[in-house]
């Protein structure tokens, strides 16, 4: 008599993040500056939001909260994925700007995938 035995095929499939998905209320959204004071008027409330508008804020922006670490403080304590932060953490400081955009949102999508 033989038996079959049913083995569960397991998912090889990268860590799809839930968290790109929860929406922040408004107040608690990224709110993209290029200085201190000079609000420019966008405000992400997710991950997903965070990526569409990386890709056309003000490069000044991008270079602004990355050296003050906006970006990964925002990701970890209020979308709360430690991972992600510390993924954008890792980035070089230095690298030219328009760069420094392409890892960020790169890493950024890489995380959401």
């Amino acid at each position: 008599m033989s038996r079959k035995v049913r083995v569960k095929k397991q998912s090889n499939a990268k860590r799809t993040s839930v968290k790109s998905l929860v929406k922040v209320p408004f107040e608690n959204g990224f709110q993209f500056y290029t200085d201190i004071g000079n609000y420019t008027g966008i405000t992400a409330t997710n991950l997903n939001e965070f990526a569409a508008m990386l890709q056309t804020i003000p490069i000044e922006s991008v270079t602004f909260h990355f050296q003050r670490k906006d970006f990964q403080r925002w990701i970890k304590d209020t979308v709360k994925d430690t991972e992600l932060a510390g993924q954008i953490n890792r980035i070089k400081q230095g690298m030219p700007a328009e760069d420094l955009r392409k890892e960020i949102l790169s890493t950024v999508k890489q995380a959401n995938a």
